[in-house]
């Protein structure tokens, strides 16, 4: 059986700097309290935690947690007849979206945060939406069901992929 072509890919990740900001300053300041506290042995408040404790707590939040970030990503890619987002590392698969489904769908400029409730997969009385960064997508309407919200850094460049894919068909080659 021959791949089916891929018409779109993208690949996202978090790139707005308020978040990293925060996640790298919390990491900081827990570093460097640790330092302080175990290699320079100066008393910070109350210890309730250990030194070990300390370490631990470091290493999964002022660590852990940026690398977690880091890894996040919202891959789609439109193949001939349907779509597939993947939230990673959310969703060990991507989640398929038949284009037959589809009964229109637009490119559009949206607010995350009023429409949504922020990034990432977000429910609302809107539909469902997969979001990584940005304001702009393209959002699918559905015979049966709650639209669904794609969004994109290339929202033209998807609409346009989509827009080829559902004329192909499922299974065609490019």
């Amino acid at each position: 059986m021959a791949a089916q072509a891929i018409l779109f890919k993208e690949k996202q990740r978090y790139t707005q700097f308020w978040l990293w900001a925060i996640l790298l300053g919390v990491s900081g300041l827990l570093l460097a309290g640790f330092v302080y506290r175990v290699f320079l042995g100066s008393n910070m408040g109350n210890h309730t935690l250990s030194d070990i404790q300390l370490g631990l707590v470091v290493l999964l939040v002022g660590v852990g947690l940026p690398l977690f970030f880091f890894r996040m990503r919202l891959i789609t890619k439109v193949l001939p007849g349907e779509v597939r987002v993947r939230f990673s590392p959310f969703q060990l698969k991507a989640v398929r979206i038949p284009l037959h489904l589809v009964r229109d769908f637009e490119r559009l400029v949206y607010n995350p945060i009023g429409d949504y409730g922020g990034w990432g997969i977000r429910w609302s009385s809107k539909g469902k939406a997969y979001n990584m960064s940005g304001n702009e997508g393209v959002q699918l309407y559905f015979y049966n069901r709650k639209p669904i919200l794609i969004g994109s850094q290339r929202s033209l460049e998807l609409f346009e992929a989509i827009r080829k894919a559902k004329e192909m068909g499922p299974g065609k080659e490019v």
